[in-house]
């Protein structure tokens, strides 16, 4: 029996779509190909300089989807068949970009390129060709809250107005040039800038996404064992690093930051909604995030250390966590904000969206994986004679 046509919100037939993925390689794009070829018509052409996240769907040539998807390898700073590509497609997602903090103050020149110098070709293909475009942009262009310039005993700090964050009326706040943590967030804005620009003044059809610390499998890498090894991941890949390696996990000024997190899954499910109804989502800017999963660092720190126990059936340590200064772990120049936490109304209205997986199953989720890949791998390394490769 043939399956019925699928439809969009509108209840309008989803016609199938070519999508050029920059990006394809990455944590976002591994999930977002396979949501793609699982559940849809659609094709991709996957852009990236490496495919290790996606090889699964590429080989064998007898998989199902074989003929919907193509690998190109390509580095977009410097590539003539990037415009060719674009114009091949219906809709470019950009999920290019150095988003790693510890990147941001001691590689500021590379991470200002990557998010807005590199990213300014697809821009203007796009527009000049008349594609549809989904920029990823990140929740780090809201930087710092109005309420972290409060005094700390204010009441304010506790009213949302002084805290949640809204695509359409939040400012975008931003330490002094010399705290270089903010080059990342200030390039991603001016792109942000641009983007919306272009729709303004060429009529280019753009849907920005603003994630807020999506969390799953396949995320970052593991120092040393599928990254360098004096890399430093971002949150979540650094405290399973801890945990793998029985160390303790690191607290960068306390763990004081406030943070949500949301599973990968939930999330590319928003992303697929943003596809296939751009009648809802162009001219939009869409915080992508779970408020319900709202936690400082350091409670974060101590939720995947008993999930960690309980995946890995290992006991925690006794002194589970230690506390560390962001200039010792980050070096000068770093700064932070206080806490990110998305306004959904936007999301909502427009595409029905609400993210569904609470903190402590995609936890469980993502440290099964995490224990499940790296855990021998890591045991063979740190029993390696030193001297040896």
């Amino acid at each position: 029996m043939a399956s019925p046509a699928r439809v969009d919100l509108d209840g309008n037939p989803i016609k199938p779509l070519t999508i050029c993925m920059i990006g394809a390689g990455g944590f976002i794009g591994s999930h977002l190909c396979e949501k793609i070829m699982a559940e849809t018509p659609h094709k991709v052409l996957a852009l990236d300089v490496y495919n290790d996240k996606i090889k699964h769907l590429l080989e064998p040539d007898t998989l199902a989807w074989a003929d919907r998807i193509q690998f190109h390898r390509i580095n977009i700073k410097h590539d003539s068949r990037l415009e060719g590509l674009i114009k091949m497609a219906d809709l470019t997602i950009n999920l290019a970009a150095i988003c790693t903090p510890a990147d941001y103050n001691t590689r500021p020149l590379d991470t200002i390129y990557s998010n807005f110098i590199d990213a300014l070709p697809v821009v203007k293909y796009c527009s000049e060709n008349n594609k549809r475009l989904i920029h990823f942009s990140t929740c780090e262009v809201y930087g710092k809250t109005i309420g972290s310039f409060l005094p700390k005993d204010s009441p304010l700090r506790q009213d949302p107005e002084y805290f949640v964050l809204k695509e359409d009326a939040s400012p975008c706040i931003f330490g002094p040039i010399e705290k270089q943590r903010w080059s990342y967030a200030c390039a991603k804005q001016l792109i942000e800038r641009l983007v919306y620009a272009e729709g303004a003044e060429n009529g280019l059809e753009f849907t920005i996404v603003r994630p807020f610390n999506w969390i799953g499998p396949r995320m970052d890498f593991i120092p040393g064992i599928d990254g360098p090894s004096e890399g430093v991941p971002r949150v979540l890949a650094c405290f399973s690093n801890n945990l793998l390696r029985r160390e303790p996990l690191k607290l960068v000024d306390g763990g004081e930051s406030q943070r949500t997190f949301v599973y990968i899954k939930d999330a590319i499910e928003a992303v697929l909604l943003m596809i296939e109804n751009p009648a809802r989502a162009n001219g939009h800017i869409f915080n992508v995030g779970n408020p319900n999963n709202e936690v400082t660092v350091r409670q974060l720190a101590e939720m995947m250390t008993k999930v960690y126990s309980k995946v890995s059936s290992e006991p925690a340590l006794d002194e589970p966590t230690v506390d560390v200064s962001s200039q010792e772990f980050y070096g000068v120049g770093y700064d932070d904000s206080d806490k990110r936490i998305p306004d959904m109304t936007i999301i909502n209205r427009q595409l029905g969206w609400n993210p569904k997986t609470s903190l402590w199953d995609l936890l469980e989720s993502t440290l099964t994986y995490q224990h499940r890949t790296y855990a021998e791998a890591i045991k063979k390394s740190v029993a390696k004679p030193a001297g040896t490769s």
